[in-house]
């Protein structure tokens, strides 16, 4: 998607600045080619000669330099990428955005562009909640300048709350929207919603019922599906993932709170249940801690969770336009994601082999069959991220067809 387009990277002074040398390698993998302004500040946390050998082009500095200014350089640099990009954009180069300064290389670069420009904030969360921050913030935005970010988190300076710079991948998917084509959005006015994560079903206050599940393909999959410019929103189980940018998330603990956040946000285009929902709760849960007792765990009283795609896939009136299961099987893979397929009333099912020899279980790639009423495709072993770009287009598909 970034083939042949031209970014200017303002390298702002902050520590995020360590960020940029793998930014630079994701739009460089992208197609992306890359010049880098570094203010004075900036010089403090990366070095010139590192951004040099990644862009693979010379770094600029200094606005007085003779050789570069006696050809207008800053008036050449802005002007002669597709978009300029500030990460990190700290409170100071906010500022002096805002209020039109132009006193380095970096502000006059800025003051000197009619290219669009996306900036990555990150600064101390006093300064990003500092009422001044906040009129510059809305200027910029006001100008037309994208946001991406900031993140909360924790910070070097030993704070926490919202200031951490996004991360590279998050700035390049704003960057990859920012240059999307129609062709590149094909769910662009579609709905998604999908689950992934496991469940938490407890048993007391500090024990539960749980899976192995980590998550990664279900937020693979809405990743994939914000990328081809669906409305996406994660019902996410808990998990340790970041949220794709731009995905809704609503975060849950139990099967019943996933059915009812589910629920809630019907009606939707498509709906992908690639969680992995415990079929049991414990019934008689304790609200204190349970004691062991001769060495034992008194009986627990285990009773069926809600089936959440079932019953999605028997609404009348709000069910999605196409509903996807998921089915992760030890055995006869095939045979029991088509009882599956039968069973639920959904409309495709994405099954894979999570027995122990295969690995898959919360690794980082997937082996898939895609199992619908007219047959199975047996896809590859494939990165998590590609299975759902690959499912997410071939949902694509489907809704154009039907349409």
């Amino acid at each position: 998607m970034l083939g042949n387009k031209r970014i200017l990277l303002i390298i702002g002074g902050g520590i995020a600045a360590y960020k940029d040398l793998i930014l630079i390698r994701r739009l460089r993998g992208r197609g992306a080619a890359v010049q880098a302004v570094l203010t004075k500040a900036a010089e403090q946390f990366v070095t010139p000669l590192a951004v040099a050998s990644l862009t693979e082009n010379k770094v600029y500095t200094d606005l007085f330099n003779l050789t570069d200014e006696s050809e207008m350089g800053h008036i050449q640099l802005s002007r002669s990428a597709d978009l300029l990009v500030v990460a990190p954009a700290t409170a100071d180069l906010m500022a002096k955005m805002a209020n039109g300064q132009a006193d380095d290389l970096a502000s006059t670069t800025l003051l000197a562009t009619d290219t669009p420009v996306l900036i990555a904030p990150a600064m101390n969360v006093r300064m990003w909640e500092h009422p001044a921050t906040k009129r510059n913030l809305a200027a910029l935005r006001s100008d037309g300048v994208i946001v991406v970010g900031p993140e909360q988190g924790d910070m070097a300076c030993g704070e926490y709350g919202y200031g951490r710079m996004s991360e590279p991948e998050a700035i390049v998917a704003a960057i990859e929207a920012f240059f999307a084509t129609e062709a590149d959005r094909p769910l662009a006015g579609y709905k998604v919603l999908v689950t992934a994560g496991p469940t938490h079903e407890p048993i007391d206050p500090v024990r539960y019922i749980a899976n192995r599940s980590s998550g990664q393909q279900g937020y693979a999959i809405a990743a994939a599906s914000q990328r081809l410019g669906a409305e996406t929103v994660l019902i996410s189980g808990p998990t340790t993932l970041v949220p794709p940018p731009g995905v809704t998330v609503r975060r849950i603990e139990t099967a019943q709170q996933m059915l009812d956040a589910c629920e809630a946000e019907l009606p939707c285009d498509v709906g992908i249940f690639a969680a992995a929902v415990a079929d049991w709760r414990v019934d008689n849960a304790s609200s204190q801690k349970i004691k062991k007792q001769n060495g034992a765990l008194p009986g627990l009283q285990l009773v069926e969770n809600p089936d959440i795609l079932r019953t999605i896939a028997h609404l009348q009136n709000r069910r999605p336009r196409l509903v996807v299961g998921f089915a992760a099987e030890t055995q006869d893979v095939i045979t029991n994601a088509r009882r599956k397929l039968e069973t639920k009333g959904c409309d495709w099912i994405v099954a894979n082999d999570v027995s122990p020899a295969t690995g898959i279980m919360g690794g980082p790639n997937n082996a898939v069959h895609l199992v619908t009423a007219q047959g199975v495709e047996d896809w590859p072993d494939l990165p998590k991220g590609e299975v759902g770009l690959r499912l997410m287009q071939r949902v694509a598909d489907a809704l154009r067809t039907a349409a």
